[in-house]
């Protein structure tokens, strides 16, 4: 049963469109992402979804709800982290949660919640003082004490060490398990396939693929990624290879997205010509290739990261 639903929703800043034609549904009690390269509108998508934003046209449905005419409504139904979220330094962990708890005619017990996210042992611990993995578990708290049934999480990991964001990845599957509909704006791909049942890709305002992370690594149309410095160079004679996606060379260093096929003529390729494969690595292909694929290059890729803000 669809929680949320987005219909053809475009949204435009001074005439250039950041939306633009938008169409998706969310399951409830799915874990649904939302990717997409440097200004593709995924944060404008989810503050329409949110009832931050009024879409030029096209329709948003919170549990059949409109977020902006239902504004009050739906707020008892959808907990948000916002990107870039602070609080006054001064603030303790228990009021900031009470505060917020105070909002909602029938919140949960932030106490209980406290222990849930491990920060019944903050409760005193000025906000300021916190580290990164623990303001953000205030944030998946401070999201949850209305009991919502479903909460939007907007880049919750961006900043935080890798240990922290896996502990924040185990904390965001287990608010999911405990039946709350999650919708997930992340820049990370390892987080997005690690966690997402299934992921909206948003390429230039629309809506560029729509499947579960297994399903677009296959709609990417390579299975496999060969790579290897020759020793010798290599470029005419890498064209045209049976089932290769895509060929490039990063800093002499050449990566192939093709299938099992790509390989064997890659290695027929190196036998013919004589030249070495110095650390040659053949793995299956990552939802970032994938992405890279279904986006054509078309945002600035930083690692396995892509950052967007406000739009």
């Amino acid at each position: 049963m669809a929680i949320i639903e987005v219909d053809g929703v475009r949204k435009a800043y001074a005439g250039r469109p950041a939306v633009d034609g938008v169409s998706f549904t969310v399951e409830e009690g799915e874990i649904f992402g939302i990717l997409g390269p440097n200004g593709a509108g995924k944060t404008t998508t989810v503050e329409c979804v949110e009832g931050l934003r009024v879409p030029d046209s096209g329709t948003v449905r919170v549990a059949g709800l409109d977020p902006v005419a239902d504004h009050d409504r739906v707020t008892l139904l959808l907990g948000a982290q916002l990107q870039e979220s602070e609080l006054q330094p001064k603030i303790t962990v228990g009021e900031a949660l009470e505060l917020y708890s105070a909002f909602y005619p029938d919140p949960a017990d932030w106490r209980a919640l406290a222990e849930r996210l491990g920060l019944h042992t903050k409760l005193t611990t000025r906000f300021g003082r916190l580290s990164g993995g623990q303001k953000q578990r205030l944030s998946i708290a401070l999201a949850l004490v209305g009991s919502p049934r479903v909460v939007v999480l907007d880049e919750l990991t961006t900043g935080l060490d890798p240990r922290a964001r896996r502990d924040t990845w185990e904390l965001i599957e287990e608010v999911r398990d405990s039946g709350v509909t999650v919708l997930l704006v992340t820049h990370f791909m390892e987080e997005a396939q690690r966690l997402c049942d299934r992921i909206a890709v948003i390429d230039k305002g629309r809506l560029a693929a729509l499947d579960t992370p297994s399903g677009l690594i296959a709609k990417a149309g390579s299975s496999t990624v060969i790579s290897f410095t020759p020793s010798q160079p290599l470029d005419d004679e890498l064209t045209g290879l049976p089932g290769a996606a895509s060929c490039e060379s990063r800093n002499g260093r050449i990566v192939i997205n093709g299938t099992d096929e790509t390989v064997n003529a890659v290695i027929s390729l190196l036998a013919r010509l004589r030249i070495t494969a110095h650390q040659l690595r053949v793995s299956e292909a990552t939802l970032d290739d994938a992405f890279l694929d279904l986006t054509e290059h078309s945002g600035p890729a930083a690692g396995h990261e892509l950052t967007e803000r406000g739009v």
